[in-house]
């Protein structure tokens, strides 16, 4: 059985550079995904119970007071952002008409909710370009590293004037040390990358959902 600390310890400079920074990708790597995991499972908890709020309450101040308690519900803050419009709309609309409350533009209200999906979605993006760096640029980095192990190999067997086995493995095996490192980095990274990505398309389809369902309320009742 290989020692694998050791073979890195005996390394060259460069190839032991190469594999700290392998090391660094991962563990940031690693750090957004359990990041995003929790980041997602939370908004999900906080959306259900905003919706279900939402969807039993026939007065939109009282959903509105309820949103501090669902801070990282995507379907919160656009609630709010849409609410502040409706609101906006309603407060300056005609003196003169003593009527039912309508709004002005519903094209408006639509248009500032499309901005504050843009944001909620946006929340939920940020830090996985990392992901997907880390993914595409580990294999390569640790292609550098087993290169450059291959040279500093061949060069010791200059030095030793020798090209038996034993003197060509052990540099050969710490070369492609490397290898092996970027693809245990670069696999999980693209993994969560996919992942997530899909979450947060299915995240924004309900985002979407809300929207209608939010602009067909206000369209009912205000228009």
């Amino acid at each position: 059985m290989f020692d694998i600390l050791a073979m890195i310890k005996s390394a060259g400079p460069v190839s032991q550079l190469v594999m700290v920074l392998l090391l660094v990708l991962s563990l940031g790597s690693w750090k957004v995904i359990i990041q995003k995991s929790f980041q997602i499972r939370r908004a999900k908890r906080h959306s259900n119970s905003f919706l279900n709020l939402f969807r039993n309450s026939n007065k939109f101040l009282e959903v509105k007071e309820a949103c501090r308690d669902h801070l990282y519900s995507p379907e919160a803050g656009l609630f709010l952002a849409g609410f502040s419009e409706l609101n906006y709309q309603l407060k300056y609309q005609n003196p003169g008409d003593p009527g039912k409350p309508k709004i002005r533009n519903l094209e408006a209200i639509a248009r500032v909710l499309d901005r504050a999906k843009i944001v909620e979605v946006g929340r939920f993006e940020k830090t996985l370009n990392f992901l997907a760096t880390t993914a595409g640029a580990a294999p390569f980095v640790g292609l550098f590293g087993t290169v450059w192990g291959v040279i500093d190999a061949f060069q010791r067997i200059g030095v030793q004037k020798t090209a038996s086995l034993v003197a060509v493995a052990p540099g050969i095996s710490e070369a492609l040390i490397a290898t092996a490192a970027g693809l245990a980095v670069a696999i999980p990274a693209l993994w969560g990358y996919n992942h997530y990505v899909n979450k947060i398309r299915s995240l924004s389809a309900e985002i979407e959902d809300f929207t209608l369902e939010f602009l067909g309320i206000v369209e009912r009742n205000f228009s």
